[in-house]
């Protein structure tokens, strides 16, 4: 039996910590509880990260790259802005309830007491989220001669607040409410709010 890469034994411990995330809701991860999961000793985790906040980055580049480059293909996919709203926002819902860990870190809740650089993260992949969605709305304006009813910041902002809301839900009842429950007729409503001919 071969050892594992370094590449291999990272994402082991990755995928550790997700499992924890999602199996301790509520409770702080040590290293040491890590390790044991993973079935190494705390110093086999150093060696592949430099510590506890750089195996959070890890987890935070992994959620990164997997929504936008989503993102990229549902832009080439979908030309309508509210086709392309709804399947982001869904591509979001539906990515978290099928990582109930990773939604405990988008959340936010596991990083208290952990370094601020990892809460900026997090902030920052929201922002970049609701950039999108405004270049999204922006464009329907310009090619679709459709305009947001507030503000195009506002709009975008909104449906921001309500994928957090569904993550933060969705976290608070031990991942029993799913974030996409409801989520068609919820949708509907918000959509018949977003846009509107000039």
């Amino acid at each position: 039996m071969t050892q594992p890469t370094p590449t291999n034994r990272q994402q082991l411990i990755l995928q550790g910590l997700a499992q924890m995330l999602e199996e301790d809701s509520g409770k702080r991860i040590t290293t040491a509880a890590l390790a044991r999961q993973v079935g190494v000793s705390e110093a086999a985790l150093y060696r592949h990260f430099p510590s506890k906040a750089r195996m959070f980055e890890g987890l935070i580049e992994f959620i990164e790259h997997a929504l936008f480059e989503r993102i990229t293909r549902i832009l080439d996919e979908h030309h309508d802005a509210l086709d392309r709203c709804q399947h982001i926002m869904m591509l979001v819902l539906g990515f978290t309830e099928k990582n109930p860990g990773l939604s405990r870190l988008l959340g936010g809740d596991v990083l208290t007491g952990e370094t601020e650089r990892l809460r900026q993260r997090i902030n920052q992949l929201f922002e970049r989220l609701e950039t999108q969605l405004k270049q999204v709305l922006r464009e329907a304006e310009l090619h679709q001669g459709q305009r947001t009813q507030a503000t195009v910041s506002a709009t975008a902002n909104l449906m921001v607040a309500v994928l957090e809301g569904r993550i933060s839900q969705y976290v608070r009842s031990d991942f029993r409410r799913r974030p996409t429950e409801h989520w068609n007729e919820q949708w509907s409503l918000l959509a018949a709010q977003l846009l509107s001919s000039r």
